[in-house]
């Protein structure tokens, strides 16, 4: 009798065993991401926000699995807070809309100037920006503007300014890449833009460009630089946990990928280190 029951007992603990690794195997990590969006995100996988997902399914035992949407108005409100996403990166901290894992970058944004004209400004009150012609991304009718076009403006600054909408035109490939791409050709004199962006594009146009970061990080009120975390559905308070455990041990391997992907990093700030 007790050897049956032994033998039923250690039966029992091997398809136990048998179902959790079925269930492991099959855990599915749903991402929402925008197909035409480099560096952060593409349909091909080549975007750096492509790479941390990767290897964050991979640290979760999951197959990695995409919602693809144009990261436009209502992106996170139809793929994270009312969808079945179970994450989005690319969320500033303090983020409304859904729960935030720790930073895993925080970033600023730069002037970006042809190497060759280079005049050394890092500021927004430099008088010499008066008399150039200035390349900014506007939201155009989804919400506020962008730090940068806010701060010019409190500066009296309208005539010198040329506007691009942040989105562009998505049927073109990568859309946020033209303001990069009009320094490049001589169109304006300077651009700012969200560092990951000019970081990634300046690499890669034909001409030389340099980026320099926008200081002060706090321009009168207007933050220039942010914490960058991963956006997870509210319920999913185990999934944020884990993520925030990966971020930590994985913390230098994601930082070698923000660096093959040229995006200008800052030290994470206090309050975000222990969130």
């Amino acid at each position: 009798m007790c050897s049956r029951y032994n033998k039923f007992l250690t039966a029992a603990i091997l398809l136990s065993f048998a179902l959790n690794i079925h269930a492991q195997t099959n855990r599915v990590l749903l991402v929402a991401a925008d197909p035409n969006n480099l560096p952060f995100s593409n349909s091909r996988g080549e975007g750096f926000e492509n790479k941390i997902a990767e290897l964050l399914a991979q640290e979760l035992g999951a197959k990695l699995e995409y919602t693809w949407h144009a990261q436009r108005r209502g992106f996170f409100r139809e793929t994270l807070k009312n969808g079945d996403c179970d994450i989005a990166l690319g969320a500033p901290a303090g983020f409304e809309m859904a729960a935030t894992t720790q930073p895993y970058y925080r970033s600023s944004y730069v002037f970006v100037f042809r190497k060759s004209n280079h005049p050394g400004i890092h500021s927004l009150d430099d008088p010499r920006l008066r008399a150039m012609k200035i390349g900014v991304q506007i939201a155009g009718d989804i919400g506020g503007n962008p730090p940068p076009i806010q701060a010019l403006a409190a500066r009296g600054m309208f005539t010198n300014i040329v506007a691009y909408n942040i989105f562009g035109n998505y049927a073109e490939a990568n859309p946020p890449a033209r303001i990069v791409d009009a320094v490049a050709r001589g169109d304006v004199d300077v651009a700012i833009v969200w560092g990951a962006l000019a970081g990634y594009f300046a690499a890669h146009e034909s001409v030389p460009l340099e980026i320099v970061p926008v200081l002060p990080q706090v321009d009168n009120g207007l933050p220039m630089s942010f914490d960058i975390c991963i956006a997870v559905k509210r319920k999913e308070k185990d999934l944020k946990n884990e993520l925030n455990e990966i971020l930590t041990r994985r913390h230098a391997d994601i930082e070698k990928i923000l660096t093959d992907y040229w995006v200008p990093q800052f030290p994470l700030t206090q309050t975000a280190k222990n969130n």
